[in-house]
C-alpha cells in the first residue's frame, strides 16, 4: 500500500508539501487519489524535529473539513497524537489514526479503526537532541511488540507497526532500522499486522553522499529506500512523491507477486 502525505500545516520539513489553505489540502489529496495511493494521510500539526505543539482546536479547524472532504473519495487516515483530534476525525470520516505517540492504541479499538502505532524517543521538540540506545533495533522490536499485544487486547481491527525511522534516531539508527525491515515484518506476522515505513525526504538520506543534501534534492534516496522496503515485505510506504511511489509498486512489487504466485 501506498499512503500519500497531506500536511494542512505552514511548518512541516519539506516546504513543498505544506497545504494550509483548505482547497491546497484537498487537491492535495485528490491527487494523491488519482495517483493510486491506497490512502491519504491528513495531518494538522507537524511532527518533525523541533516542532512545537499546536492546540487542539488548531489542529481540529486545520484538519476536520478536509478529511470531510476527503473521505468522500477515497480511505482517509487522521495523523495526530491526541484523542480529541483523532475522535473527531474518525466521526468526518478518518477510517485510520496514525500516531507518532503510540498513545491513541484503545481509541482506535474502541472506535473500531485501524491503527498505526510507531516508535518515537522522547517528543518531537527534542527527539533529536541526543538519540541514544544499546541496540536499536531489538529496543525498538520490543516496542513495536509491546504495542502489538495492546493492540490485540484493545481489539484494534487493522494495525500497522512502524519503526519511526528519524523519530529519534541518528543516520546510523535509520539505516540500522532500514536493514532489518524483515524482523519488523516478522514480528508484524505473528500478530495479523502489517509494517508501515515512512522514509520520504527525511534528514538522514541527505547525509548519506559526499555533502548534505537538501530537502529538495532527496527524492532518489526516498525512491531508493521505498523500493527496499518494499523488497522486504512491508505492507505499507508513507510518501510525498505519491505518482512515483506507485510507479514503483507498479514496477518493482507486482511482477514479484507474479512470478512468486
Amino acid at each position: 500500500m501506498v499512503m500519500g502525505i497531506v500536511n494542512v500545516t505552514p511548518d512541516s520539513f519539506f516546504p513543498d508539501s505544506r497545504t494550509l489553505a483548505h482547497n491546497d489540502a484537498v487537491a492535495r489529496g485528490r491527487s494523491h487519489f488519482l495517483a493510486g495511493c491506497d490512502i491519504v494521510d491528513v495531518g494538522g500539526e507537524s511532527t518533525r524535529p523541533g516542532a512545537i505543539a499546536v492546540d487542539v482546536d488548531e489542529e481540529l479547524d486545520r484538519v476536520l473539513d478536509v478529511i470531510l472532504t476527503l473521505a468522500k473519495e477515497g480511505p482517509v487516515s487522521v495523523d495526530t497524537q491526541k484523542e480529541a483530534v483523532a475522535r473527531a476525525a474518525v466521526d468526518a470520516g478518518a477510517s485510520v489514526i496514525n500516531d507518532v505517540s503510540s498513545s491513541l492504541c484503545e481509541v482506535a479499538g474502541e472506535l473500531g479503526v485501524g491503527y498505526v502505532a510507531m516508535h518515537r524517543l522522547g517528543v518531537s521538540a527534542t527527539m533529536q537532541d541526543s538519540p541514544t540506545y544499546v541496540d536499536v533495533v531489538s529496543e525498538v522490536a520490543r516496542f513495536l511488540e509491546t504495542m502489538a499485544e495492546r493492540a490485540r487486547e484493545a481489539n484494534v481491527p487493522q494495525l500497522w507497526l512502524d519503526p519511526g525511522i528519524g523519530f529519534g534516531k541518528t543516520v546510523e539508527h535509520n539505516l540500522a532500522l532500514l536493514a532489518h525491515c524483515d524482523q519488523f515484518v516478522a514480528l508484524s506476522r505473528e500478530y495479523g499486522a502489517g509494517v508501515l515505513i515512512g522514509t520520504s525526504r527525511k534528514r538522514f538520506l541527505g547525509a548519506l553522499g559526499n555533502e548534505q543534501l537538501d530537502v529538495d534534492q532527496r527524492f532518489e534516496g526516498s525512491l531508493a529506500t521505498a523500493a527496499w522496503a518494499m523488497l522486504q515485505g512491508v505492507s505499507m510506504v508513507r510518501v510525498h512523491d505519491a505518482v512515483a511511489a506507485v510507479q514503483l509498486r507498479e514496477l518493482l512489487v507486482r511482477p514479484v507477486q507474479e512470478v512468486v504466485a
